[in-house]
């Protein structure tokens, strides 16, 4: 049993026990946090879509941690000719869940 969901703006694919990393969210580490927004859910074949979410779906999680940070993307900049260039480092701020169940 799979189903995807919409968390903080993007979109995954969860099972039950799986851990992901999503965007950061306001919630503190084991807390229990519910998403509603599910898009998609399949069951031992049976697939359900939502238009645009499937109702009476919820996929619960626990917070593993709240304040992990992804790798750093380097952003350059450059202006040819010109003698311009700057480098910015950048790394995101995640939160990362472990799935607990779909119902």
């Amino acid at each position: 049993m799979y189903a995807i969901v919409d968390i903080a703006g993007q979109q995954f694919k969860v099972e039950a026990g799986s851990k992901i990393f999503v965007n950061r969210l306001a919630a503190k580490k084991d807390e229990t946090v519910e998403f509603d927004k599910v898009l998609l859910i399949e069951n031992e074949g049976a697939v359900k879509v939502g238009a645009p979410y499937v109702k009476g779906a919820v996929v619960k999680a626990t917070v593993l941690a709240d304040d992990i940070k992804a790798k750093k993307v380097l952003v350059f900049k450059k202006i040819r000719r010109k003698g311009f260039q700057k480098l910015n480092g950048h790394r995101q701020k995640l939160t990362w869940i472990r799935v607990d169940a779909i119902a």
